[in-house]
């Protein structure tokens, strides 16, 4: 889910500015279990970073992300930062293929280059996601009572300041539940202005 609550015009300007100059990832890795004849299968993350990073920066951009694992999941938030101030936000997961380091390490790693990606928007192939996600379902991370607290506080919310204390008071969240909080709010302050 993408954040646009810290956006502005010049993040918005630079950003069309560094799409029409920026390529797509070249396909630079093999993945053996994919791969055809030994060819590149697939763009690594190095490979997308180093696409996207020199446009970016020329244009004042620059990328963060960072990484959880929480509930058998793996976290990416990704953020596209204008040198202005302006930032967006989009949390990526998954259900990593092991869970151990490796297979952690390996379904963060595909979830930043898939993450960067998007946010770039620009393509990449990908021979190798069957090795970083499992295919079983994904395990439904369970809320927390902090979220649970919020939402419940956002849904009684009678007027403007409450709902700004409750804005706030997302910041203790992890990213995922930090989003759906957030938009509740949102959705919460619609129904108050419009009374």
């Amino acid at each position: 889910m993408m954040n646009l609550d810290h956006s502005n015009a010049a993040l918005f300007a630079a950003l069309a500015l560094a799409q029409a100059e920026v390529e797509n990832a070249t396909k630079n890795a093999v993945n053996g279990g994919f791969s055809k004849n030994g060819k590149p299968s697939y763009a690594d993350l190095a490979e997308v970073l180093d696409t996207v990073r020199p446009v970016f920066a020329k244009h004042g951009l620059a990328i963060i992300q960072s990484t959880g694992y929480s509930d058998g999941l793996v976290f990416v938030t990704t953020a596209l930062v204008h040198k202005e101030g302006g930032y967006v936000t989009s949390v990526a997961s998954c259900t990593p293929a092991k869970v151990d380091a490796q297979g952690v390490g390996a379904a963060t790693t595909y979830l930043r280059r898939y993450s960067l990606s998007a946010m770039a928007s620009i393509s990449q192939a990908d021979d190798d996601g069957n090795s970083a996600a499992h295919n079983r379902p994904a395990v439904v991370a369970k809320p927390s009572n902090q979220l649970l607290d919020l939402l419940a506080a956002t849904e009684d919310a009678t007027n403007e300041e409450v709902l700004r204390n409750l804005y706030k008071a997302t910041e203790n969240l992890v990213e995922h539940e930090k989003a759906e909080a957030r938009k509740a709010i949102v959705q919460k302050r619609s129904t108050i202005t419009k009374v």
